[in-house]
């Protein structure tokens, strides 16, 4: 497993993936601007690699952009495909490797997203990349998506609400999350049962002003925040492009994955506590800390005096 972390990894990591593609690439997009991925994708395809894309039919900047993209890809011989309108927006951004390695991004293929913070996940999980195929082709045909494996695979609207209510429920000592805006009201009563129960949980990004009580939430301190990310007790992770809203969660094409593995999921960790550490809350925190460090020191130093 290999874990991506946006803006610091760039765009190598992408680019040498299409390289080393050796027979096919399964490519969904919602966003799309990077004129080297794109002549990565043409070089695979004149080597006899399979390029195959699922073109969103409409996205956040319009459809000119997409419709321009397509055509310079089916002038190149790669194999495009539109999704339908069954869902409001296909928001999902993954890629398949010659059947073998699925990546889930939380980032587009923009030079926007590159310099935010995201992240994407690279697996070579099975029951994941077996999952993410079926959906592409589903996808791809316009057909329906019956998930057959209760693995790892996240996907909306199909399973995404019910495992990641599961993932909240579940966390008994933290629960980091970064999310650009949670509002869904059902979420937001987990987490908040999860802060009843002593959970430290805190949020980098925005909650709605319905749900945020006592929730220890801040902004992203120093980059743009492109990710939908939750981290459990330190061992437990998700990734994936569904913010805890009722639409993303319910109504638009979403993926995701469920990370457990060590070295993936602490450096998860390492990052949003990087990341935590520059907010304004933290910095709040530290210095309340520090003060009473001081007060239990000058308790201790009395408490010995008088015992002299």
């Amino acid at each position: 497993m290999e874990l991506i972390v946006q803006p610091d990894d760039g765009i190598e990591p992408l680019l040498d993936t299409i390289a080393g593609a050796q027979k096919s690439i399964d490519l969904m997009i919602f966003r799309f601007d990077l004129k080297s991925i794109e002549k990565e994708l043409v070089a695979a395809r004149e080597r006899g690699v399979v390029v195959r894309t699922l073109i969103a039919h409409q996205g956040s900047q319009g459809e000119k952009s997409l419709r321009q993209l397509e055509l310079r890809f089916l002038e190149k011989g790669i194999l495009v495909a539109r999704t339908g309108d069954a869902f409001t927006r296909y928001h999902g951004k993954m890629m398949i490797v010659d059947h073998d390695a699925l990546h889930v991004y939380g980032f587009n293929f923009t030079g926007l997203d590159l310099k935010s913070r995201s992240f994407g996940i690279v697996t070579k999980d099975r029951k994941a990349v077996t999952e993410a195929g079926r959906l592409f082709e589903a996808d791809t045909l316009r057909q329906e998506y019956d998930p057959q494996e209760e693995g790892s695979f996240v996907v909306s609207p199909e399973n995404a609400r019910e495992i990641l209510a599961i993932f909240i429920k579940r966390a008994r000592k933290q629960l980091l999350i970064y999310d650009p805006k949670v509002t869904d009201l059902q979420m937001l009563r987990l987490i908040n049962q999860r802060v009843k129960a002593g959970v430290d949980v805190r949020i980098i990004g925005k909650v709605g002003k319905r749900g945020a009580g006592a929730l220890r939430v801040q902004k992203m301190p120093t980059h743009r925040l492109h990710i939908r990310s939750m981290v459990r007790d330190g061992d437990t992770a998700f990734v994936g492009s569904q913010r805890l809203r009722a639409l993303e969660l319910d109504g638009r094409r979403e993926v995701g994955v469920i990370v457990k593995e060590p070295k993936t999921v602490k450096r998860l960790v390492e990052v949003f506590e990087e990341d935590w550490a520059q907010t304004g809350l933290a910095a709040k925190e530290a210095k309340e800390l520090k003060k009473e460090l001081k007060e239990k020191e000058k308790e201790e130093e009395l408490a010995e005096a008088a015992a002299r």
